[in-house]
């Protein structure tokens, strides 16, 4: 069963040694994550596994290192061949020093049903805890990468409430076209959430927290715990 869960962004400049001199325009969020992660912690899971979207699924041990260096830093984590997503990797470096017991990456495109079905898988098994890399729409402002469109923040307001309340029923019905259209990376992590936590209630009994939501970039960024 899912007994909590961490939603943390995944940009690149999350790191710091990436972001530069503009590191400390996410440092909100970073101490957000820390403090989403430490909620982890206090649940003592059985098993954390980390979600993030990529352009295909995987399932990667815990192990498993990912690197930065398509971003133009040298930074790996893990051990071994790089294989990870940039929304694993992240989450990787998100953990530091804490053991992952797997990483499963879902298709961004990947439709509902799918995404529901393995949040029940991988909340089957003993007490599961999930650390869910999902970033927002990229269409908020004229400076995001997707350009503004006018439907962006009303989608991504609706996102962060259900984020924010445990609404797993909400999460399960966005649609992936509308997602797809408003350049919304996290919709198929997050429906991989609501399948963990039971698609038909709010959370299954876990309570929400919203512990960030910014857009620096004009692009969504939230942080959250379902505890």
């Amino acid at each position: 069963m899912l007994v909590a869960a961490a939603v943390c962004p995944h940009p690149p400049l999350i790191v710091p040694e990436l972001a530069g001199a503009a590191a400390h325009e996410l440092d909100g969020l970073r101490a957000a994550c820390r403090e989403a992660l430490a909620e982890l912690d206090a649940a003592a899971p059985d098993r954390l596994v980390v979600v993030g979207g990529a352009e295909s699924a995987g399932s990667y041990g815990g192990r498993s290192a990912g690197t930065l260096r398509p971003w133009g830093v040298d930074v790996t984590v893990g051990e071994g061949e790089p294989v990870l997503p940039l929304s694993l990797t992240i989450g990787r470096r998100l953990l530091g020093e804490r053991r992952a017991d797997g990483f499963e990456a879902v298709a961004f495109d990947a439709e509902p049903a799918g995404c529901l079905a393995l949040g029940e898988t991988l909340a089957r098994e003993g007490r599961v805890a999930l650390l869910v890399m999902a970033d927002g729409s990229a269409r908020l402002t004229p400076k995001s990468p997707g350009y503004h469109d006018p439907a962006a923040e009303p989608y991504n307001d609706l996102v962060v409430r259900a984020v924010a309340d445990a609404d797993a029923a909400a999460l399960a019905q966005l649609d992936p076209g509308e997602a797809a259209g408003l350049w919304v990376a996290g919709r198929a992590a997050l429906q991989v959430l609501a399948g963990a936590a039971g698609r038909e209630g709010s959370g299954g009994g876990l309570k929400g927290r919203l512990l960030a939501d910014a857009a620096p970039y004009g692009v969504g960024y939230f942080v959250a715990t379902w505890t």
